[in-house]
């Protein structure tokens, strides 16, 4: 199974596809990662299908949510969240309920949470 990368910038460090490979350790050389230089530019080249926001500012839970082929799973910077323009082009937001006075997790351990919901309901792929 596959799960494509698509990296947007500004995304809040450095980018370089090499460091991301390194990061990734013995996945790098099998990842699909894509960098865009904007959001606009990623409008342009990504797939058609839902944008699915993954947000603290979300009511409808995770597991509530019905993922679908062609789904892309949108994260935003773990400091700041997704821009307020890219929140609101989202076809629909996401949260992953916490603990009452707990911080929100850690932007890959959600990425990962999300992405293996959706792959659990049976799609090859999710995006994002």
């Amino acid at each position: 199974m596959a799960v494509p990368v698509d990296v947007i910038s500004p995304c809040g460090f450095p980018f370089s596809l090499h460091a991301m490979r390194r990061q990734v350790m013995d996945y790098g050389d099998i990842a699909e990662v894509v960098h865009h230089d904007s959001w606009e530019r990623f409008q342009t080249d990504r797939p058609k299908g839902r944008l699915v926001a993954m947000t603290t500012k979300a009511a409808d839970p995770l597991w509530r949510f019905r993922f679908a082929p062609g789904d892309t799973i949108l994260m935003g910077q773990e400091s700041a969240g997704l821009p307020n323009a890219v929140h609101a082009t989202a076809d629909a937001r996401l949260v992953i309920p916490m603990a009452p006075g707990t911080r929100s997790l850690n932007i890959a351990i959600a990425a990962g949470m999300a992405v293996g919901e959706a792959v659990r309901q049976g799609h090859e792929y999710a995006q994002g």
